[in-house]
């Protein structure tokens, strides 16, 4: 069997958006799911309309699990002039890792990476790759060239863009992975640097097969998060033989 990374992890990393889980219902989930998930992302604008919110983020802090807004909810507050106001809510809610994306609206790059840099100083910082916008699309070059340029400006990661459904960014609406672009940012951007959001079993089977069993996921549903991990080790039958000795099997 593979050797999966151990938390607390650098990189084999996974990440779940909780996209409206209750406080009773994260709990279940992290007596679960604790030693298979690095990241909670609460999606998109999600945790301002969320009950019990700061007990939420506590109750999956206290399982070792980093926490942070979905990315939409920092644009809201950039489009209108309200940063520091974001900053100071994420101190609030005791934050420390914080998205930074322009999947909703147009960010000049040279700002954007301004604002990584300026993230930086408060948290950990993953910015997100790839427009929201399916008729967006962006040749290899510049997804390389965004992607290096965010590392550089103080990203830990790189979130690789493709929606709760998996049908933008690296993926074509139909959901099969875009592989001529996914293969050629492999060839400039270290893997244990990205995380591929992957929502659909079929997407995650294909990054299982060409970087292995401790790629970084994304957007995974609370509700796969034990049949990912199964997966990840050959514990379904989608990768049964990909880590087998053939030598030794008997069958």
């Amino acid at each position: 069997m593979p050797i999966r990374t151990k938390v607390p992890r650098t990189y084999g990393l996974t990440m779940v958006m909780d996209k409206g889980l209750s406080l009773g219902e994260a709990k279940n989930f992290i007596e679960l799911a604790t030693p298979h998930v690095d990241l909670i992302k609460l999606g998109f604008g999600t945790a301002h309309v969320t009950p019990n919110l700061r007990d939420k983020i506590e109750a999956y802090k206290n399982a070792g699990m980093h926490v942070y807004f979905g990315g939409t909810l920092f644009e809201a507050f950039l489009i209108r002039n309200q940063i520091d106001d974001y900053i100071a809510i994420c101190k609030d809610y005791a934050i420390d890792y914080i998205e930074v994306s322009d999947g909703s609206i147009t960010i000049p790059h040279p700002e954007k990476c301004g604002y990584i840099e300026k993230m930086t100083k408060y948290a950990t910082v993953l910015s997100e790759v790839g427009s929201k916008d399916a008729t967006n699309i962006m040749a290899p070059y510049k997804w390389i060239e965004l992607m290096s340029a965010e590392l550089e400006a103080g990203s830990s990661y790189v979130i690789a863009e493709a929606r709760e459904a998996g049908n933008v960014g690296i993926y074509r609406g139909t959901g099969e992975v875009r592989e001529g672009l996914v293969q050629e940012i492999l060839t400039k951007i270290p893997h244990e640097k990205i995380i591929w959001e992957a929502p659909q079993k079929a997407q995650q089977l294909y990054f299982l097969n060409l970087i292995g069993c401790n790629v970084n996921l994304g957007n995974i549903a609370p509700s796969e998060i034990l049949a990912l991990e199964a997966m990840r080790i050959g514990l379904r039958g989608d990768t049964f033989r990909l880590y087998l000795d053939k030598d030794k099997a008997i069958y």
